[in-house]
């Protein structure tokens, strides 16, 4: 059984504080509090690992500007210019 499991279940089920839990499987209180939360609001889906992948990517060039961007060098390339 994952920490997760047991932690979330100590705090939900047997009504341990999140401070006792933390301190008895040696973790953070706030990753405790994270579960927690977690596991009400997505049930039984809170146990399973979660992606540390960013949503999106702020930096990100949209699609409009890289079809510009492919246009130019195209036309760049027809008159012999350097793309």
């Amino acid at each position: 059984m994952s920490i997760a499991r047991l932690g979330i279940t100590a705090v939900v089920l047997e009504g341990r504080s999140q401070a006792d839990v933390a301190r008895s499987y040696g973790v953070s209180k706030g990753w405790v509090s994270k579960l927690v939360a977690r596991y009400r609001i997505e049930g039984q889906a809170a146990f399973e690992p979660h992606s540390r992948r960013p949503h999106h990517s702020p930096q990100a060039i949209s699609a409009s500007t890289v079809e510009l961007i492919l246009r130019l060098r195209g036309e760049l390339t027809v008159r012999g210019s350097d793309a």
